[in-house]
């Protein structure tokens, strides 16, 4: 359904769920499939879904896998690497594509180029080959940009940490799912009658399949916002094409969003690693059949059901107390957590234990993934992609590094390198007591006491456009954000009026 025009107090109601002046939805209705904002949800989260499952397809096989094609501890530690490492430009190329073109095309796209890449994973023959189909594959996972951009793009402040708390936690089940998922698929086509080497590489085509389907789906039945798409509300003049460089400028010279991409490198960046290890772990550590440490593993990426949208709920309920100050406070809190079950995960010696510490680990750390989101939408509304994509690469980043230092070749034991992962995200995690928004503060500081300028909601926003742009009426859609981020001043919810059009800009 699509609404035209600006002042929705002067268009009939067209939307399933109540709306504020951007018609972004101020509800969350988790089992409704209104369109266009339940819809968007939906897609998003099934098709990043689909992507997580064929970026960790291969771990849960890697002893059937290693075997076939004589991996060393080296090969597969670069292989892990590589499944993350080729979402890092991507995601923050993901980020631009989105603020230019909107993010139904943007997240189609790359998920119908990396779905070859995913059938041809039944090919590879070497080492090298394995590692490349890993690498290509991974580039999927920055379909989770377009799907924090798409949240972001269709719900309120007060309810955009659980959209995307939920979106992007339900489409991390994907790592936990596949988990499950790919040793069930390989006994099956083994039990048909194909032999063990060859029945790993039949497996492959059904993540193959389902990524293909859901692309579809996103590019057939999606809106990339609640008025329409992007291409169509340009080319009525109701949506302003932006240019390249402003907005990528104004993306990475934001402080805030380096920080966020660092602090996300430990929860997020944490949450692949343990994807691409855990099930080699428990396989080799406990001496368990296959199946059964893909039970366990799965039990890791399946909290996502819970523990992320619980992340996006926490952040906007503590916001609607605290504010943006509240935000701040619970992703240091929650994440620092993490960091000390992680240290413990890699220093308990019983099966037991080790699941029942991995399993209290995963709620925290993918909890931290929820309520990053929760701040994120909020750092800029002209770069909202950019910054999306800084924060989503980080995470990609944090993997890389992590896997790079503990987890290639031999150097650490999986259980010591645990451990040492767990002091990172603790010391990573400090950098969040620097951020600072004037018109709401931070975690040490209160909002600035004068009331002009950057320091407060218009101000803030209004100061990614120059005076020429304002003259073209271009920063409207900024003003109406600010106006309806007023929430995040905490306690009492501020709704006054937008101020004029002639609000002068400050630079960031």
């Amino acid at each position: 359904m699509e609404v035209l025009g600006t002042d929705p107090e002067s268009q009939p109601q067209k939307f399933a769920l109540p709306v504020d002046s951007e018609h972004k939805a101020t509800e969350f209705r988790l089992f409704s499939i209104a369109a266009p904002h339940m819809r968007a949800f939906h897609l998003s989260w099934v098709s990043f879904f689909a992507c997580f499952v064929s970026t960790f397809a291969a771990p849960p096989l890697l002893p059937i896998i290693r075997d076939n094609l004589n991996l060393t501890a080296t090969d597969i530690g670069n292989a892990g690497i590589a499944s993350v490492s080729g979402a890092v430009f991507a995601r923050l190329a993901m980020g631009t594509a989105c603020d230019l073109f909107g993010p139904r095309i943007a997240s189609a796209s790359l998920s119908l180029l990396t779905a070859p890449v995913v059938f041809f994973t039944s090919m590879a023959s070497s080492p090298i080959s394995f590692l490349l189909v890993r690498f290509f594959t991974g580039f999927s996972l920055a379909t989770f940009v377009s799907t924090q951009f798409w949240m972001s793009s269709m719900f309120s402040g007060p309810v955009v940490g659980t959209a995307n708390g939920v979106a992007g936690g339900w489409g991390n089940l994907g790592g936990g799912a596949t988990q499950l998922v790919m040793p069930l698929v390989f006994g099956l086509i083994r039990d048909i009658g194909a032999v063990e080497f060859t029945a790993w590489r039949i497996a492959f085509f059904i993540p193959a399949l389902f990524q293909t389907i859901t692309a579809l789906a996103v590019l057939i039945f999606g809106q990339d916002l609640p008025d329409g798409n992007f291409k169509r509300l340009q080319n009525s003049g109701d949506k302003a094409k932006d240019k390249l460089p402003q907005v990528f400028y104004h993306g990475i010279t934001n402080y805030r969003g380096w920080i966020l991409a660092l602090t996300y490198g430990y929860c997020f960046g944490v949450e692949l690693t343990i994807d691409n290890i855990i099930a080699e772990y428990f396989y080799d550590r406990f001496d368990l059949k296959l199946h059964t440490a893909g039970m366990i593993a799965a039990s890791f990426g399946l909290a996502n059901i819970v523990s992320r949208p619980a992340g996006g709920l926490i952040s906007d309920a503590v916001a609607k107390r605290f504010g943006m100050r509240g935000r701040l406070w619970a992703l240091w809190v929650v994440q620092t957590l993490g960091g000390v079950l992680c240290i413990i995960l890699g220093r308990v010696g019983s099966l037991g234990a080790s699941i029942a510490v991995m399993i209290a680990f995963s709620l925290f750390v993918q909890a931290a993934c929820g309520l990053t989101f929760g701040v994120v939408p909020f750092v800029s509304r002209r770069s909202l992609g950019v910054i999306s994509g800084m924060t989503g690469g980080g995470g990609n980043v944090g993997a890389v590094v992590t896997q790079l230092i503990f987890f290639k070749g031999s150097r650490y034991s999986k259980e010591t390198g645990i451990s040492l992962m767990g002091v990172m995200i603790i010391c990573c995690t400090l950098p969040i007591l620097f951020i600072y928004f004037p018109q709401w503060g931070g975690m040490l500081k209160g909002p600035s006491s004068k009331r002009n300028g950057k320091a407060t909601e218009e101000g803030y926003y209004l100061s990614e456009w120059n005076q020429k742009e304002q003259e073209k009426g271009l920063h409207q859609a900024s003003l109406k954000f600010a106006d309806n981020s007023r929430s995040e001043r905490g306690g009492k919810i501020f709704s006054g009026p937008a101020p004029s059009d002639d609000t002068s800009p400050t630079n960031l």
